[in-house]
C-alpha cells in the first residue's frame, strides 16, 4: 500500500510500526459553531481512508480530538452569555449528530483539551526542563530555533518565517518573545477568563500544545500517521512537530496526510461568512439526502480539492442512484434464482476485487476505485437480466457491492413505505389485475408513485425501485 507523505512530498510504502495494526492521530474541530463542509471533507476523507484500511484487515486505532478551550470559544460563549465548557459541550453534541448523518463512524477516542490540562502541564514543563521552552509574564513559548527541522512539513523556511512575523504590526506578545517566531505553549489567563492553576499561573493551553499531548499521550511517542486538513500543515502540525520532537527525542509521526480544500458552487469560490456561502452540515442535511453529501465528498480522493455545488450533489444522486438500481435488480432476481454457482461470475468478481484493490492501494485512490464500483454495477445489471442466474453468485454480486459501498460509508436505506408495505401493495395491484379490475390497479400504482416508488412489469413478475 503506498501512501503520499507530506513531509517527505512522495508516495511511500505503508509500513506499520505494529504489524497489522494501524495507529492513527486526525486533528478534530474546535468546537465553537456546527461543523461547516470543510470540516466535512476532512472528517470524511480520513474515516473513509480508516474504513478501508480495515477492509484490508488492519486493527485500527483511531483518536480524533475536541478543541474545547480557545480564543474563538471564549468569545462565542461570552457572546452568548454561557460558560465556555457548556459552549462547547453543546457542539460536541451537534458535531456526533450531525457526523452520523453523513455516515462518520465515531473514532477510537475523542479526547479534550480540558481534560488533558495535567498531561499539558507535565509535558510543557519536561520542554522548560530541556531549554525549549520559557516563561514570560504568565505565558510560555517555545524556542523555535531550537528545532533543526522547523518548517519542513509545510517546506517554510525559519528566516521567511521570521521575515513575515517581524513585519506585523508589534504587540504585547510580540514584545515579550526572545524571537519573534517562537509560540505559545501556555497563555496566562485574562480576567474573568476561563484558566486553570500551573507552575506559571492560572492559564490555559495554547493550540498547539493539545494535540502533541494527545496524540503522544494515547498512541505513543511515534505514530503511524497524523493527518488533517491542507491548512493545518502550518503552523498547527509544523509546531506540533517541532514540541513532540523535543520532548520525546523521538519521530513524532511516520506518515503525514493532508486532505484538499472545499470549493463552493460552480465558480470554486472560498468559502466565508463574508460571501454568504458559509454551509454547515447541519443545514445541509436538512435538505439534502445525508448519503448523496457524503457519496460526494468520498467519491474524491483525499488530497483532490472537491467542489461542493447542485451540479456536484445531483451528480451524486444519480451515481448513487445507479447503484442503488443495481442492488435492486439483482435482489429481484434472488427469488426466481436457481441453487448453485456461476463460475464465471465468480471470476469476473475477484478480477473486479484485484482491479479495486490495486486502485485503492495507490494513496486511496477512490476515483479508480469507484470506476471498478460502477463495472461491478454494469455486471449486476447484465447478470439480473439474464434467463437463469444462480443464487450464490447474485449474492456474491451483492455482498461485494455492499463492502465496496461501506468503504464509501454509503448503504441504502428505505424511505417512506417499508419494502414489506410495497411488497404488500404490488400484490394487491396484482390481483386487482387478475381481476381485472384496472381502476384499482391504476390507483395503486399512483399511490405508490406518489411515493417515489417505480415499478417495471417484466416476464419475471412486477419488480420496482425508488425513484
Amino acid at each position: 500500500m503506498q501512501l503520499y507523505n507530506t513531509l517527505t512530498r512522495r508516495k511511500e510504502e505503508f509500513k506499520p510500526l505494529v504489524p497489522g495494526e494501524v495507529h492513527m492521530y486526525v486533528c478534530g474541530p474546535t468546537v465553537y459553531n456546527y461543523i461547516h463542509i470543510g470540516n466535512a471533507r476532512s472528517a470524511i476523507a480520513f474515516d473513509t481512508i480508516r474504513r478501508y484500511f480495515e477492509y484490508r484487515g488492519y486493527k485500527v486505532t483511531y483518536i480524533s480530538n475536541f478543541t474545547d478551550v480557545d480564543d474563538k470559544i471564549i468569545n462565542a460563549a461570552h457572546e452568548a452569555g454561557v460558560e465556555p465548557l457548556d459552549l462547547a459541550q453543546h457542539f460536541i453534541d451537534a458535531f456526533m449528530e450531525d457526523t452520523k448523518a453523513v455516515g462518520i463512524e465515531p473514532a477510537t477516542a475523542h479526547p479534550r483539551a480540558s481534560e488533558m490540562i495535567p498531561e499539558i502541564i507535565d509535558f510543557i514543563q519536561v520542554l522548560m526542563d530541556k531549554g525549549f521552552a520559557y516563561a514570560v509574564d504568565g505565558d510560555v513559548y517555545f524556542r523555535v530555533r531550537k528545532s533543526p527541522h522547523y518548517g519542513e512539513l509545510a517546506n517554510k523556511n525559519i528566516d521567511e518565517l521570521e521575515l513575515g512575523a517581524s513585519q506585523h504590526t508589534a504587540t504585547e506578545e510580540t514584545a515579550r518573545k526572545e524571537d519573534p517566531v517562537d509560540f505559545a505553549l501556555w497563555k496566562g489567563a485574562k480576567p474573568g477568563e476561563i484558566s486553570w492553576n500551573s507552575p506559571w499561573g492560572e492559564g490555559r493551553p495554547g493550540w498547539h500544545i493539545e494535540c502533541s499531548v494527545m496524540a503522544t499521550n494515547m498512541l505513543g511517542d511515534t505514530i503511524d500517521i497524523h493527518a488533517g486538513g491542507q491548512d493545518l500543515e502550518f503552523p498547527h502540525h509544523t509546531n506540533e512537530i517541532a514540541q513532540s520532537e523535543a520532548k520525546t527525542g523521538k519521530k513524532f509521526a511516520n506518515y503525514w496526510m493532508h486532505n484538499g480544500f472545499v470549493t463552493i458552487g460552480d465558480d470554486d469560490a472560498k468559502m466565508s461568512k463574508s460571501l454568504g456561502n458559509f454551509i454547515t452540515v447541519h443545514d445541509i442535511v436538512k435538505t439534502v439526502d445525508p448519503m448523496v453529501l457524503r457519496f460526494l465528498m468520498a467519491g474524491t480522493q483525499y488530497r483532490r480539492p472537491i467542489r461542493y455545488s447542485e451540479t456536484g450533489l445531483q451528480e451524486a444522486a444519480t451515481n448513487l442512484e445507479k447503484l442503488h438500481n443495481a442492488d435492486t435488480n439483482v435482489e429481484f432476481r434472488q427469488a426466481d434464482a436457481s441453487a448453485g454457482e456461476d463460475e464465471q461470475i465468480t471470476q469476473q468478481v475477484a478480477d473486479l476485487t484485484d482491479a479495486f484493490t490495486t486502485a485503492m492501494d495507490d494513496d486511496f485512490n477512490v476515483q479508480n476505485g469507484l470506476a471498478t464500483v460502477y463495472d461491478l454495477a454494469k455486471l449486476m445489471n447484465e447478470y439480473a437480466a439474464t434467463d437463469a442466474p444462480k443464487a450464490d453468485s447474485l449474492a456474491l454480486l451483492r455482498e461485494t457491492l455492499a463492502t465496496w459501498l461501506q468503504i464509501f460509508g454509503v448503504h441504502f436505506e428505505a424511505a417512506g413505505l417499508l419494502d414489506a408495505d410495497v411488497d404488500a401493495k404490488i400484490a394487491a395491484r396484482d390481483e386487482a389485475r387478475a381481476n381485472k379490475d384496472f381502476a384499482t390497479s391504476d390507483a395503486i400504482r399512483d399511490e405508490l408513485q406518489s411515493q417515489g416508488i417505480i415499478l417495471e412489469d417484466t416476464p419475471q413478475g412486477t419488480r420496482w425501485r425508488r425513484k
